[in-house]
Order: C-alpha cells, then sequence, then structure tokens
C-alpha cells in the first residue's frame, strides 16, 4: 500500500505534495465502446468484476475437482463457504427459501471477491462505486417484490398493514412502513458503498502520511496500517455477510409476509 501511494504522490502529487486519497476510485477506460450513442465502454470497475467471476468460477472448480471424501484444505474452504451460506438461507428463510440459494451464495461470493480484491495494492474496489452496490441492491428490491406479488398476489399489500394498530394511527404507519420498504436498497446499497469507500480512503491518507514522514517519522502510521488493514479484511466479509443476510431477510419477508 505505501508503494501504491508513493507511485500516486509521482503521478498525481504536486512538487511533493500529498496525494489525492480519491484518485483511486476513478473509472478508467480500458476499452472504447460506444452503442447506439451510449458509452458502453470496458472500464477498470468491469475489469474487476469479471476477475472476481473468474476467481470465484475457478476457485469452487478446482477446489472440488477431486470430491474426496476426505478434503484437502481447498475443498474444505468450498464446502464451507457453501454450509456457510446454506445455513443462513435455512435459518433466515426457511425450507421455502432453499431453490433461492445459488442466488444468494452468488451474490455473498461476488461481493466478498470485489471486497478482497480491493485490498491486494494496484487493484481496483468495485464495491466502493454507489452505482454498482445501487444496481446490485434495485435488482434485489425488483426480484423480492416480483417474488412477493407472485406467490401472494394482491394479498402482500397487507404487509404494509400492521395487525392490532387502532384505526386512527393506521394512515400513518402504513406511510411509515411504505417509505421503508421502499428505502431498502439505498440502505442495502449505501452500508456497503460507505464501508468500502471509507476504509479504501483511511488506508490511503495514512499511506501518504508514511510516504510524507519518511523512514524516521513514519513508523506511527506504518503500524496503524497494518492494524488498520487486517480490520478491512474482517470489514470486507463482514459486509459480503450483511448484504447476503439482509437479503435472505427480504426474501423471508416475500415468502411469509411477517
Amino acid at each position: 500500500m505505501a508503494n501504491e501511494v508513493a507511485a500516486d504522490a509521482n503521478e498525481h502529487g504536486s512538487g511533493g505534495g500529498m496525494p489525492d486519497p480519491m484518485h483511486q476510485f476513478e473509472i478508467k477506460r480500458q476499452v472504447e465502446l460506444d452503442v447506439f450513442g451510449i458509452d458502453a465502454s470496458f472500464t477498470n470497475s468491469s475489469l474487476f468484476m469479471v476477475i472476481a467471476a473468474i476467481l470465484i468460477s475457478s476457485f469452487l472448480i478446482f477446489s472440488m475437482r477431486g470430491r474426496a471424501l476426505v478434503p484437502g484444505r481447498m475443498q474444505s474452504l468450498a464446502e464451507l463457504s457453501y454450509e456457510f451460506i446454506a445455513s443462513m438461507v435455512r435459518d433466515n428463510v426457511g425450507a421455502a427459501g432453499q431453490r433461492y440459494f445459488p442466488f444468494i451464495f452468488t451474490l455473498f461470493m461476488f461481493v466478498l471477491f470485489c471486497n478482497m480484491l480491493g485490498m491486494v495494492p494496484y487493484t481496483f474496489t468495485v464495491t466502493s462505486h454507489i452505482i454498482v452496490t445501487f444496481a446490485l441492491a434495485s435488482f434485489i428490491f425488483l426480484a423480492v417484490t416480483v417474488i412477493a406479488f407472485a406467490r401472494h398476489g394482491a394479498g402482500f399489500l397487507q404487509y404494509f398493514v400492521p395487525k392490532g394498530v387502532p384505526a386512527l394511527l393506521l394512515p400513518l404507519l402504513v406511510v411509515i412502513e411504505l417509505i421503508s420498504y421502499l428505502t431498502r436498497p439505498i440502505s442495502l446499497s449505501v452500508r456497503l458503498f460507505a464501508n468500502m469507500m471509507a476504509g479504501h480512503t483511511m488506508l490511503k491518507v495514512f499511506g501518504s502520511f508514511v510516504v510524507g514522514l519518511g523512514v524516521l517519522g513514519g513508523w506511527a502510521p506504518l503500524a496503524f496500517m497494518v492494524a488498520f488493514t487486517g480490520l478491512e479484511i474482517l470489514v470486507a466479509f463482514l459486509q459480503a455477510y450483511v448484504f447476503a443476510i439482509l437479503t435472505c431477510i427480504y426474501l423471508h419477508d416475500a415468502l411469509h409476509m411477517h
């Protein structure tokens, strides 16, 4: 990370000044592409999404290739990932949610690998962009809503009508419930985006302190960076977990309406 900051300072600093911590989030076109007047260029964000998909596929395919009764390390890790999400779906959605397990497992692995890839120096953090996280959250919101209406029909509207509430308060509570439901994609996307962006910005800032203070004075910010990097790795996993478990909770509401 310190090497990355030094390179960034040389390229974007002014007269040896501090590098811009927000430069790491810049979208750069890798392949220019115009489709009927729409900019559909292949960017660094697209590149790391593809890399994440390749890494996930390679990890699962090669780790399960042997299918040994006594699993090795890679197979154990793949099986642990599978059982972790399967247990999450069983506990939060129930038996009716098992048919949606492939999607939730794919979602968890994609967010996790995108988060972890961003921890590697000179890479790009896909999930630090609100447009990516909001696109994922919006798809989940629309899919869950479609599932709810497909299962319950117009009866799903009862979800917004709390039971046992005095008639005088009912209109207010219905509006609150509706607003709460409609803001789900915003809260889901902002939580992931804000955590990843804030963490990487902090790492960049303290990395610039290490470079700026040099060998004698840079030990304190370097020690903080090492500790904070460990915390960011934990946050990367936790945010993937939170994204997946909230999807399970939304799916539970759609299937069971309570």
